[in-house]
């Protein structure tokens, strides 16, 4: 049940985006909370979806850079300008 809580909450994140970034920030903010609450662990594919640092939402191109570099895909929060780093 609260996986889908998670999964419903990235929707609207990704729905309000365009209009309200701050909107979308918030409900990746209770989608953590939710998941640590309830001890689920969050979808890797969501997981990837939010900076490990400032936890905002991230969208290629508009709030991140996706670059491939070597064997990693380097994803750049670009509001704190922190890089995670990813295999593929």
């Amino acid at each position: 049940m609260a996986e889908q809580r998670i999964r419903r909450l990235f929707e609207l994140a990704s729905l309000e985006y365009q209009k309200h970034p701050e909107l979308s920030d918030r409900y990746v903010g209770l989608a953590r909370l939710l998941g640590m609450r309830h001890r689920v662990r969050m979808p890797q594919v969501l997981k990837r979806r939010i900076c490990k640092h400032c936890h905002r939402y991230l969208t290629p191109g508009k709030s991140s850079r996706v670059r491939l570099r070597g064997s990693y895909v380097a994803v750049t929060c670009l509001s704190c300008g922190k890089q995670m780093r990813y295999p593929y």
